[in-house]
């Protein structure tokens, strides 16, 4: 199985996994590019369209909640019905769509056609975990989750180049209508190459697909309640957080009263009893719930506070996303004999590097530092997020079956996504709060040290949830 080449049964064709792996993943950072570009091209859409400002927050939070409610669901479609037919199918849609945002002629259509571009990214999207666990095994294994950090930190790098330079290239309008059309052609292609390489098998026969609709629909609705405060400024928001807790609650009675029928629930609570997987979500999820949001607060102190531009602001990350790619690969090669030492010490890295931002950005404000030493101080925040990404995903997966794979890597997707909203939420919260009684310099400074200081006790508290797991794990 850790040959480069295989076969599956009922088929007399030979796969490779190289070329599966580069398939997958070139999908893969299409989907989140659509998350990286899209804030570069905000005030280009804003001016062809005329959007409010609510209309502009949904242009990202209308993606963002369309892949939250779809990746569960899917994942779980795909381990049953066949991951490479989902994939694709994803694929179309999420094509069509990207069309229909580049054509859109208002706000309202632009909206409706980025939700759907979400479902297609979130159908397709954990097929990726899925076939990564289904088709790869051992090192080869750490090696292609590696490769996958390796294209989310190229994603967050490219992504704002990409969109500013076919603004820069075509104008305003059209260029941020070309910098979706550019989808379409690559989508297609992944989809032809999909059809010629990818093993197009399934789990049951349709006869036995046990899709548990309720359960589907009572997570995908518990998803919604839950992001959507933290992505909304209306004053009933909150009361769906409750319905959204309740709803969650009553989600997990039903997948174990499911299960205990002897049927195949969406997502069967023995995955969260596996200690591999419980431990290394709880740990994603408090990741993810501070660290998604430190270059937020970043780039508004260092362009409102201290008047940096933009291109400098987007330069500034640059060597941390190379360094977060380096050490994505290098984790990669590690992380099945030595992944919980690497969480342990990334994690730590990352909460000491955030303390040591705030000392940077206190210089250049009191001292003039020049902004390449923050550029520099962000490369060990590059090197364990890298560390991070594959080490936890090869972890996680340890000793999730294949046949729930594409299920388990949705739960541990829609965790992430959901405490990135969440922690979007709080982390700016904070920034502001700290900042609302004037907007001086000292102002600006004071929002983004509070704000660092809530981004290391998440962290912090990961790390020593990792600290526990690799105990834990020692003393077996």
């Amino acid at each position: 199985m850790n040959t480069r080449f295989f076969t599956v049964p009922g088929s007399d064709r030979t796969y490779d996994r190289n070329i599966i792996l580069a398939v997958l993943l070139i999908s893969l950072m299409m989907s989140l590019l659509q998350v990286s570009s899209v804030n570069n091209l905000l005030p280009s859409i804003h001016s062809a369209l005329n959007t409010t400002d609510s209309a502009t927050q949904w242009i990202l939070s209308g993606f963002t909640l369309a892949i939250g409610v779809m990746l569960v669901p899917a994942g779980r479609m795909g381990d049953l019905a066949g991951r490479s037919g989902m994939f694709v199918l994803g694929l179309g849609v999420f094509a069509l769509a990207s069309l229909g945002v580049g054509l859109a002629p208002n706000p309202l259509f632009l909206n409706i056609m980025r939700v759907f571009q979400g479902f297609g990214a979130g159908i397709y999207s954990p097929q990726v975990t899925g076939m990564i666990l289904q088709y790869f095994q051992g090192k080869a294994r750490a090696k292609a989750f590696g490769l996958m950090g390796l294209v989310v930190s190229m994603s967050v790098a490219v992504g704002p180049v990409l969109s500013g330079s076919m603004v820069a290239l075509f104008g305003p309008d059209p260029g941020w209508r070309v910098s979706f059309f550019l989808n379409v052609p690559i989508a297609a292609i992944a989809m032809i190459a999909s059809w010629r390489y990818l093993p197009f098998t399934h789990q049951k026969t349709r006869h036995h697909l046990d899709i548990d609709p309720f359960g589907m629909l009572q997570l995908v609705l518990a998803v919604l309640c839950i992001m959507t405060p933290f992505m909304s400024t209306a004053s009933w928001r909150w009361y769906l957080l409750i319905g959204g807790a309740v709803l969650l609650v009553t989600w997990v009675i039903w997948e174990q009263k499911y299960e205990l029928r002897g049927k195949e629930p969406m997502v069967s609570v023995n995955l969260f009893r596996t200690q591999s997987f419980g431990y290394c979500t709880a740990i994603s999820g408090l990741q993810f719930l501070g660290s998604s949001s430190l270059f937020v607060v970043l780039a508004m102190f260092l362009q409102q506070g201290l008047g940096v531009s933009a291109l400098w602001v987007g330069l500034v990350g640059l060597p941390n996303a190379l360094a977060s790619g380096y050490m994505a690969v290098w984790s990669g090669r590690h992380a099945l004999d030595h992944g919980k030492s690497i969480q342990v010490f990334a994690l730590a890295t990352m909460v000491a590097t955030t303390l040591l931002i705030i000392l940077v950005a206190w210089g250049m404000m009191h001292h003039d530092w020049p902004i390449w030493i923050m550029s520099i101080a962000l490369i060990p925040i590059g090197l364990g997020a890298g560390s991070m990404g594959a080490a936890n995903q090869t972890q996680g997966m340890l000793d999730v079956p294949p046949s729930h794979g594409g299920a388990a890597g949705g739960v541990l997707q829609t965790v992430q996504r959901v405490s990135t909203a969440i922690g979007n939420a709080m982390i700016t919260g904070v920034f502001f709060a700290a900042n609302q009684e004037g907007h001086t310099a000292d102002h600006w400074f004071q929002g983004f040290a509070s704000s660092l200081v809530v981004v290391a006790v998440c962290v912090g508290a990961a790390a020593l949830v990792a600290l526990r797991y690799w105990r834990v794990s020692r003393n077996k």
